[in-house]
């Protein structure tokens, strides 16, 4: 059960962690569902000029060859979801420099922006896409910013919420199969889209009543209270309160830890700190640490396999199902479904990483050490989630996909959760909203050959992605380094205490005899 604080206050917690879930299982990822907004822009006639007529056999039966049109699809998922990710660090920066209530309203801009564009889009302004979709991606990503930090109101539930949220995130790709069920029932996309955009009035009323106007800080001050009901909220600068609080606390004590997961050592040139303490290693330290660069690694290869499916998921169907508009819509709808179970899959990950938690740690091992043994498991589970659901997407038949679904899903929702648990875990707290943008914005950069993959497959490949995905496959295979360098790592450490713990107890022994 959540606890906080009673009274009025306690309330308007619930209620902002109520509406932020809402605000992310309706809003947030939308773009992600693009496989059904896909079947809708179609049939509006969306890029049908890339459509060309073409004979073949020797009846010369004339056939339409609409690739073009797909490729012009995947390039607009491809830039959009390019912008979801790379645009991260700017992001990050405007939320730390600037607060909550400015982010949000940068976002609530955005978004209704984009979503009106669309709304107002036909088939002659196709290209509208680009930039309507890309505006709904960025402002998306800047509520789920927004909304992390509302885990930071509940203390001992803080990591559950945040995965909630994360996987309320990628459960909003719903909201577009229920675009395509209304527009199967006579509802327009125009229509559709101005609800959306309507909807921008309760994230206003949500950024002024529910929302700090700068940020909630962890761990929460006592009374901390926010929203025009109880007047001007407490200003917080997060990265001075958390150096506050660390100096207060004695937890910089721990920073031998730290330097020893990501195996760092202070600057060249750096000054020696004498109090006591050791020193904290730096932001540029950590970037060149290889616990960072395998941990980018293995979200690029990983982001990059999923962003190639959804963004072909139309085409694949429509070869296996040998054009049959009928079964492909079936697929899509099953698919935009199983996208709904993010919400209920990404929380486990959080219980996988905190289930040691409350034990007693083995001989040697300290709480750090045991946190990042336990994302290694984590982190090598994910790994091994998208190597089945790579060889099943692979796979060319058309029942094996409802599995390849699911796979999907349960991969994705590990995969972000996983992603922010690890940098919190092995890197220092003060950098974790530059070290979470610079993580996604350099795999943004990789996502980015899923276009040239898909270019591929429609060119040289004839519209077979098999050898494509063979190698998609294969490279996935680079993401079980970081799990497995993780586990050594951590098993060295704890022989070495180990074996320092055996050499004192026998100097103290020599000592009293």
């Amino acid at each position: 059960m959540l606890r906080c604080q009673g009274g009025g206050v306690g309330l308007r917690y619930r209620l902002t962690l109520a509406t932020g879930l809402v605000e992310c299982l309706c809003f947030a990822g939308v773009v992600f569902g693009w496989a059904s907004i896909v079947f809708v822009l179609k049939s509006d006639g969306y890029f049908t000029d890339l459509c060309v007529n073409t004979t073949t056999g020797p009846n010369h039966t004339v056939l339409t060859d609409c690739s073009g049109q797909d490729e012009q699809f995947s390039l607009v998922f491809t830039v959009a979801s390019f912008m979801n990710n790379f645009l991260t660090l700017p992001n990050g920066y405007i939320f730390d420099r600037f607060g909550t209530m400015a982010t949000r309203l940068l976002a609530i801009c955005l978004y209704t922006t984009g979503t009106l564009m669309v709304a107002f889009s036909n088939a002659a302004l196709s290209m509208l896409l680009f930039p309507a979709m890309s505006l709904i991606t960025v402002g998306g990503i800047l509520f789920l910013i927004t909304n992390i930090q509302v885990g930071n109101l509940f203390g001992s539930h803080r990591s559950t919420i945040i995965t909630l949220y994360n996987g309320a995130f990628d459960s909003s790709s719903i909201i577009f199969l229920i675009f395509k069920v209304l527009y199967e029932g006579g509802v327009s996309l125009c229509s559709s889209f101005l609800i959306l955009s309507i909807c921008s009035i309760v994230h206003l009323l949500r950024t002024f009543l529910l929302m700090p106007s700068t940020h909630i800080p962890y761990p929460l001050p006592e009374g901390f209270t926010y929203g025009m009901s109880f007047g001007m909220s407490k200003s917080y600068n997060v990265e001075e309160f958390e150096k506050t609080q660390e100096t207060e606390t004695g937890e910089k004590t721990e920073g031998p830890v730290d330097t020893e997961i990501i195996r760092l050592q202070p600057e060249e040139g750096a000054e020696p700190q004498h109090s006591g303490k050791e020193p904290v290693v730096s932001f540029r330290s950590c970037v060149l640490s290889w616990f960072f660069m395998w941990h980018l690694v293995w979200l690029s290869v990983m982001q990059l396999r999923h962003y190639l499916f959804i963004g072909t998921l139309n085409p694949l169907l429509n070869r296996l199902a040998n054009n049959d508009s009928a079964l492909v819509s079936q697929y899509t709808n099953a698919f935009a479904f199983t996208q709904l179970c993010g919400v209920l899959c990404a929380p486990w990950n959080g219980l996988l990483m905190d289930r040691h938690k409350g034990r007693p740690l083995p001989p040697g091992e300290t709480e750090k050490e045991a946190d990042l043994r336990a994302s290694s498991l984590s982190l090598f589970l994910t790994s091994f989630q998208c190597l089945l659901f790579s060889i099943c997407a692979s796979a060319p038949l058309l029942p094996l996909q409802y599995l390849t679904f699911i796979l999907q899903v349960l991969n994705r929702s590990f995969l972000y959760g996983g992603n922010a648990a690890f940098i919190s875990i092995a890197f220092p707290g003060i950098y974790f909203g530059k070290l979470y943008g610079v993580v996604m914005s350099l795999s943004a950069v990789v996502s980015l050959l899923q276009y040239p993959c898909f270019a591929l497959v429609k060119g040289a490949l004839g519209g077979d992605p098999f050898y494509v995905n063979i190698a998609l496959t294969a490279l996935t295979l680079l993401a079980f380094i970081h799990p497995i360098n993780i586990f050594y790592h951590c098993r060295k450490m704890t022989n070495q205490r180990k074996e320092m713990s055996g050499g004192c107890t026998i100097s103290l022994a020599k000592a009293k005899t």
